[in-house]
């Protein structure tokens, strides 16, 4: 039976990059939120298709979609080492999740929390560059680009912009992780700490 963990942490804090390495050496799937409802309305399926009428309209999906979606994923997944990275995002859909587990005899493994200031998120994305010519992304401290090379910031890495997606992540988060700690499954790593580190502590935590 393949292993169940969530990530938790904003936008910024590396949570791809450390699915990338799961994936490599462990095979690990990463399901994002935004990846399989994109898929679903794809393929056409019957939530799929309740999930396209509310994004048209600009709403958010409701749980219960959001909640049925992820269960045909799973599903079809099988017994695969699986990461769910924007999910859940609420107590109602962590407590779906759970339900939904618990009936395929199964239960989340572990919680990892990417424990990063809001500061150093704000360093990392804004200082993001993108080579609009090549889709290339560069950063003006940590990767500078090549001279001569034209780049623009798109607007979501503007900082008023990221201060309002942070403000949103710890409204929606926090209750989350009293959740998991209440049920002894929460684990916190620094994320700003360099990327093999993390990755170390993460794997220290799923005693890989």
């Amino acid at each position: 039976m393949g292993k169940i963990i969530i990530f938790l942490g904003p936008p910024g804090a590396g949570k791809g990059t450390q699915a990338q390495f799961l994936n490599k050496d462990y095979g690990f799937i990463q399901i994002s939120t935004g990846d399989i409802l994109r898929e679903a309305v794809k393929k056409g399926t019957e939530l799929g298709k309740l999930a396209k009428k509310y994004m048209d309209e600009g709403k958010l999906v409701p749980d219960d979609v959001i909640v049925g979606i992820i269960k045909e994923k799973l599903e079809e997944l099988g017994d695969a080492n699986i990461i769910l990275d924007g999910f859940p995002r609420t107590i109602p859909q962590a407590q779906a999740l759970d339900k939904m587990l618990q009936e395929k005899g199964k239960e989340v493994d572990a919680v990892i929390l990417f424990d990063i200031s809001d500061e150093e998120v704000i360093k990392r994305l804004s200082g993001r560059r993108v080579d609009p010519k090549t889709g290339k992304v560069y950063h003006i401290e940590f990767n500078p680009p090549p001279k001569g090379v034209e780049v623009i910031q798109r607007d979501d890495d503007k900082e008023e912009v990221i201060r309002k997606r942070l403000e949103v992540y710890h409204q929606q988060t926090e209750p989350l992780v009293e959740y998991y700690k209440s049920q002894n499954k929460l684990y916190v790593v620094d994320a700003s700490k360099p990327v093999e580190e993390v990755y170390k502590e993460i794997k220290n935590v799923l005693k890989l």
